[in-house]
């Protein structure tokens, strides 16, 4: 099924709009824990208030993490860059026979 421009924005919309309601939704359920554990006095409300600084925290260094697995996980790709190196020489070639050299007399500055 081939999608037309109009089609693949309402696509792209709803994909974001879902990923906005995942988000929102997690922040929903963190600020009514935080709430909760205020309110039933669970935990002392020094450890309480510290909470959503844990969480920005911990969340921080999950992305470090992930950051740091991707750039080890990242792949070398030498063949691919052996062939863009021909693609590159082939290049020069088809330009230099299409764009005549340019005037040595000719000041380019």
């Amino acid at each position: 099924m081939l999608l037309k421009r109009g089609n693949s924005l309402k696509v792209i919309v709803v994909l974001t709009m879902k990923h906005i309601l995942k988000i929102m939704t997690l922040v929903v359920v963190v600020v009514g824990l935080w709430i909760s554990l205020l309110q039933t006095s669970v935990v002392p409300r020094s450890y309480t208030w510290l909470l959503p600084v844990y969480l920005i925290i911990s969340l921080g260094c999950y992305g470090l993490l992930m950051v740091r697995i991707g750039l080890i996980l990242f792949p070398t790709c030498l063949h691919e860059a052996v062939l863009l190196q021909k693609d590159i020489v082939e290049a020069k070639e088809f330009l230099t026979g299409v764009f005549p050299t340019p005037c040595p007399s000719f000041n380019y500055q």
